[in-house]
């Protein structure tokens, strides 16, 4: 019988994925498609993009699986009795850091200064912009990616 600490650990699992998937798809998909374009109608994608990305559809779980994150972590470090519990510990560490506080502190900030130039003036901008928010994206997709396995491992554990 699953438990709610595990049902939790669950949607924490699909919340990840659905990141990781979003993460993965703009690091080898939209990224380098935004990059063939001439530099001021890549930039004036990528701000439609961060303008239009900011949404329930991806805020509910982007935010809600940081949420779920953060109390299984909890959970976990206060002695959660479950032989999953070091698993669920590490995975929930991997996507408050490496995916949801890395998104505020490296991505965040540098959609913002994306949004504040003038596509028309920005071409140097532009290229460093591409190369830093997409190794930021690979850090992040790796991180979601690796949060679904050990929730996954916990689980299995259990």
């Amino acid at each position: 019988m699953i438990g709610w600490p595990e049902l939790l650990v669950l949607f924490a699992l699909v919340g990840s994925a659905l990141m990781a998937g979003t993460f993965f798809i703009f690091s080898t998909t939209v990224m380098q498609s935004l990059a063939k374009l001439a530099p001021a109608e890549g930039i004036r994608a990528m701000q439609s993009i961060n303008r239009v990305i900011i949404n329930p559809w991806f805020l509910g779980p982007f935010m809600g699986t940081a949420l779920l994150s953060l109390g299984i972590g909890i959970l976990a470090f206060i002695g959660w009795e479950t032989i999953g519990s070091h698993w669920f510990l590490s995975a929930a560490c991997l996507y408050m850091f490496g995916t949801f506080f890395y998104t505020v502190v490296q991505n965040v900030p540098l959609n913002d200064q994306l949004e504040a130039v003038d596509p028309e003036q920005a071409e140097e901008f532009w290229q460093s912009y591409l190369h830093r928010w997409t190794r930021y994206n690979h850090h992040r997709t790796i991180a979601s990616i690796l949060a679904v396995v050990l929730y996954a491992i916990g689980l299995m554990q259990g």
